[in-house]
């Protein structure tokens, strides 16, 4: 997934994709000048935030 899809998904702006996803603990993958996102790995994140 892109930075836009992920923030699409996530109802957040890009630029916080851009600036959290690292502290969220995201697995972020380089291609090329690209930064991009598994699906699952968002998923897991999302799942991890579930409250309880």
């Amino acid at each position: 997934m892109s930075v836009q899809e992920v923030a699409d998904y996530l109802g957040v702006p890009k630029s916080t994709v851009y600036s959290q996803w690292k502290p969220w603990g995201l697995k972020g993958y380089k291609v090329g000048r690209y930064l991009k996102f598994r699906q699952r790995n968002i998923e897991a994140w999302l799942e991890s935030q579930v409250i309880k």
